[in-house]
């Protein structure tokens, strides 16, 4: 397995103001610390998943030389940037290296508005062109605002983080669900537009944290991707609020166990490697 999404916090190294809102998350969860937490899983690659520091940049050059390390379970890196500055180009050219494949800018704390300007969508059109893709971190309500910066920038690889943060617990209302699986079949409908199996372990309430409860969740973006553009990945330590990454490696596996095996060799591992250039 490939995991798509690897969160390391070095707090001695980086600040994470965020982090405030989730006691559990603060403290340092490093690649030991993840090495502990995946062994037995079968993860062999990892992607480091940029965690919305005070300090991107540094961050960048500190997770791309440790991917370049011999051996490192992590191979390619997602560093944060902020599209809507006019001195992105600088910071893109600042923070370039090898194991750069992509940039992320966390939308779901922002204002939707952030997005919708010329400035940010020109810089995001701007990372396909130079080979990065990005990472869309939205919340469900925000769906229709992915849709129009992935419409708005065809020539960037866009990975839906989360599978769009469904409100797994706000679907027991009717509508709900069939309103987020509108709007994912919308995103899917775009041909650049992938997805990330990831996430809503940690989202879901106690209880729907299932195979069983989230089978409705895989069916949906399954269908609407196929196997070809979904990629896995383990929210680690985000994980932790739900059952924790070996809980969700085992929830995946079950979910997965249908398909054939070239199907889940696609999802598990063979897209996130050309996604990523792993």
């Amino acid at each position: 397995m490939v995991d798509t999404h690897i969160h390391l916090l070095e707090p001695d190294r980086f600040t994470y103001p965020w982090t405030e809102s989730f006691p559990a998350l603060t403290g340092r969860f490093d690649l030991s610390d993840y090495l502990e937490a995946s062994a037995g899983c079968g993860i062999t690659a990892g992607v480091f998943m940029e965690v919305d520091c005070g300090e991107p940049s540094q961050e960048a050059a500190r997770f791309c030389a440790l991917a370049e390390e011999p051996g490192c379970l992590i191979r390619s890196v997602v560093a944060s940037a902020r599209p809507e500055s006019p001195d992105f180009e600088c910071d893109l050219d600042g923070i370039s290296h090898p194991r750069l494949v992509g940039i992320r800018r966390v939308l779901h704390v922002q204002p939707d508005d952030l997005s919708r300007s010329a400035l940010f969508r020109r810089h995001v059109a701007l990372l396909g062109k130079r080979g990065l893709s990005f990472d869309l971190c939205v919340l469900e309500r925000q769906l229709p605002v992915a849709l129009a910066l992935a419409s708005a920038c065809p020539g960037t690889t866009m990975i839906l983080d989360h599978c769009g943060c469904p409100d797994i617990a706000g679907h027991a209302e009717p509508g709900r669900f069939e309103g987020w699986r509108r709007e994912v079949a919308a995103l899917a409908a775009l041909p650049n537009v992938m997805l990330k199996f990831s996430g809503i372990s940690a989202y879901a309430p106690a209880g729907l944290r299932d195979a069983a409860s989230l089978r409705p969740y895989f069916d949906e973006v399954l269908g609407a991707f196929g196997p070809g553009r979904i990629v896995w990945g383990g929210d680690w330590p985000v994980v932790n609020l739900g059952d924790g990454l070996a809980a969700w490696v085992s929830t995946t596996s079950t979910l997965v166990e249908t398909l054939s095996p070239s199907e889940q060799k696609a999802i598990l591992e063979g897209n996130a490697r050309r996604i990523y250039r792993i």
